[in-house]
């Protein structure tokens, strides 16, 4: 152990000494913090005592062997023997589904009244939630237990560990998040990961709670997306390892964070029409494949909760910016602003468009033919620049990426902006998705 990371080193409560538990518990022990954890389960704690694991875990036997001998981690069946001293308590107990899908917050529930009936209103402590929990729990459940404790602070520091390697995700990790509004409490949970080299991503409560949840649904899909194509695969006799090993050679788009920013709903000639295609072929070979059949539907709804956004704004005149299915090009083919200027026109709102690469006399063929079908008036409402549109709209509504002299052109309009781009984040108010 580094003389520095001893230097640093906290006095830690882990509570819950399960497969996250065991495993937090040992790895802080490793970066040179006193831990001592605590479960009801004396079976547990006995082997932590005596320098074992309390289950198979690869590289975990080693681990609580080594801090043991060496007086950094220790265990023991009372809470409160646990909180003695601590600065920090980890909370890693199960949260398990119940019948209904929902959480079982019954060992949160306890943990939490077990820290308030020891607790010190007098010392500080900060209380982070590992278990993985709905966002609004600590506010709602964690936090009101511990009010009587002025001085507790509660954050939130989710787990990103593996069973068969959770070992080797703590001690390297590719992610790690503490979120919490008392700045201090998030910075002291932040620093038991120094030792590690990797930065701590700082957030809020929620956020932090919510980023769980947004990881492991990802996890998800990505199973279930290689499994249906590798399904389509076997059906039409192809190599479906070859077809996701080079899929996953392209590291820009694919393995990449394009297309991850939540924005406005896709279009185009492109992605509508070959998932359509892939789905109407699935059925032909009587191949059901639900996360693609899905894709268009969840768009389509995606595409609803922008438009009913949009008609619940208190104005009549909107100028909408962006009319392509994307930035930086002319096509209108299936383009998602044309479904939002429908509605807005069949509710009676008044409307104009300007986008910075359509003229309407410059398209031609197939991309014209759309959308003077879809709007057979839009030469009526399209603006040839953007100080038209700036000066008659009450509200501005941008649906792509624009560029950064634009931005600042709207910026300085002072008009309210409704942003479906997701581009412009903390600078105008975004939708709340329905």
């Amino acid at each position: 152990m580094s003389q520095d990371r001893a230097s640093n080193s906290a006095r830690v409560a882990v509570l819950g000494l399960g497969y996250v538990g065991s495993v937090t518990a040992a790895g802080l022990a490793q970066l040179g913090h006193h831990v001592r954890g605590a479960d009801r389960d004396e079976l547990k704690v006995r082997s932590v005592m005596e320098g074992r694991a309390p289950f198979y875990e690869p590289g975990l036997e080693e681990l609580v062997r080594e801090n043991v001998a060496a007086g950094r981690l220790s265990a023991s069946t009372s809470t409160a023997e646990a909180l003695a001293g601590a600065e920090i308590a980890l909370v890693c107990v199960g949260t398990p589904s119940e019948r209904s899908g929902n959480l079982n917050l019954e060992q949160l529930r306890r943990v939490t009244e077990d820290i308030a009936s020891c607790g010190n209103a007098s010392r500080s402590l900060v209380v982070a939630i590992r278990s993985t929990v709905f966002p609004g729990t600590c506010e709602e459940v964690v936090a009101p237990a511990l009010k009587h404790l002025g001085s507790a602070v509660v954050v939130s520091n989710p787990e990103f560990l593996r069973e068969g390697c959770a070992v080797r995700d703590f001690l390297e990790p590719s992610l790690v998040v503490v979120g919490g509004s008392d700045e201090d409490a998030v910075r002291r949970v932040a620093a038991l990961y120094d030792g590690l080299g990797v930065a701590v991503h700082l957030v809020s409560l929620r956020t932090a709670e919510l980023i769980k949840y947004a990881c492991n649904a990802f996890h998800a899909v990505k199973i279930d997306f290689a499994n249906e194509i590798g399904a389509l695969a076997a059906r039409l006799e192809i190599p479906a390892d070859e077809v996701m090993r080079t899929l996953c050679q392209d590291t820009r788009l694919n393995i990449s964070p394009a297309y991850l920013n939540p924005g406005f709903a896709f279009g185009g000639s492109c992605l509508p029409k070959d998932l359509r295609a892939l789905n109407h072929r699935a059925t032909r070979l009587d191949l059901e494949l639900p996360l693609l059949s899905a894709a268009l539907p969840s768009n389509e709804r995606h595409l609803h909760r922008a438009i009913q956004a949009v008609l619940d704004l208190p104005v009549e005149r909107i100028g909408v910016i962006g009319l392509a299915f994307k930035e930086n090009t002319d096509d209108l083919r299936e383009s998602p602003v044309v479904a939002l200027l429908e509605h807005l026109i069949g509710k009676g709102r008044q409307v104009r468009v300007f986008d910075p690469h359509i003229q309407l006399d410059a398209i031609y063929g197939s991309n014209r033919n759309y959308i003077l079908n879809a709007i057979p008036h839009i030469g009526r409402l399209l603006d040839a620049s953007i100080d038209p549109l700036l000066g008659w709209a009450q509200h501005l509504v941008v649906t792509q990426r624009l560029p950064e002299s634009l931005v600042e052109r709207i910026a300085r309009s002072g008009l309210p902006v409704m942003d479906l781009s997701g581009y412009f984040q903390g600078r105008v108010r975004r939708p709340v998705s329905a």
